[in-house]
């Protein structure tokens, strides 16, 4: 079977188990891959869809699986009895999609030692509801695939504060000095500093035209244009407090490494 690399990653932080359930399992492909290859001995796909859910059944019936996975039409967690799975994985989802179900079934992770995640945005979200919940990040992988960058992880029960930066980047990637994070950096950097001189640039023909206008014109739209000129600093402001936080885990690795990441 073949898996692309994002997939083949998130395999690869799968810890031995019992039974792992594979929350939005599309088509199959991972936990029929985790029960071949002997990860675990046997495994719930659950999906919300009935189109994904028949995909799957396709692939274990054609691998012969179908007496160690099991298919279940399930929203999130729903679908999971309590206790029965003790490894979790949730790949492919959006984060605050990831932090719903996790905090919906928090009844139904009473059995999980493992939680195997890869969410597709607001990974930071993620990694706080993990650190405020009583799950601290064992170890964390970063693949580049066909141009998008896919951060994700293996969380084990206990406590772990995390910084900011921590929360954004991941301590695991950071502390590896993951070389995929360093050239995402490098590329966020770049953009970031690209778009802010734009934004600086706007603003500033902007001011240089309303300094040809007369008073009563800037009276009589002082509200508009205060309001733009507002927006145009404050998205200013908020990639110039990105790019500082970029630079932050760049410099991070730097120090690191004992020597110029450039």
């Amino acid at each position: 079977m073949m898996l692309s690399e994002r997939l083949r990653a998130v395999c690869a932080l799968c810890p031995h188990g019992e039974c792992l359930a594979d929350i939005g399992t599309d088509h199959g492909y991972v936990p029929v891959t985790l029960v071949e290859e002997g990860v675990v001995h046997r495994a719930v796909a659950m999906d919300v869809r009935k189109g994904p859910l028949s995909r799957a059944d396709a692939s274990v019936k054609e691998a012969g699986l179908s007496d160690r996975i099991s298919l279940r039409l399930s929203d999130g967690l729903d679908g999971l009895k309590a206790g029965e799975a003790d490894v979790v994985l949730i790949a492919g989802m959006g984060g605050p999609l990831t932090v719903r179900i996790l905090a919906a079934g928090e009844e139904k992770l009473s059995g999980a030692k493992a939680l195997v995640l890869q969410p597709q945005s607001e990974i930071g979200d993620v990694r706080r509801y993990l650190s405020t919940h009583g799950w601290r990040i064992l170890r964390e992988n970063m693949v580049l695939e066909e141009g998008k960058y896919y951060p994700m992880m293996e969380a084990e029960r206990g406590q772990e504060p995390l910084s900011r930066l921590q929360l954004q980047y991941g301590p695991r990637l950071l502390e590896k000095r993951h070389p995929v994070l360093l050239q995402y950096l490098r590329h966020e950097e770049q953009t970031l500093l690209t778009v802010l001189g734009k934004l600086r640039e706007s603003e500033k023909t902007s001011g240089e035209g309303r300094g040809l206008e007369t008073e009563r014109t800037q009276d009589a739209d002082k509200d508009g244009s205060r309001k733009k000129k507002d927006t145009g600093r404050a998205g200013a402001e908020r990639r110039a407090a990105r790019i500082a936080q970029v630079q932050m885990a760049l410099e991070l690795n730097k120090r690191a490494q004992g020597g110029d990441v450039r």
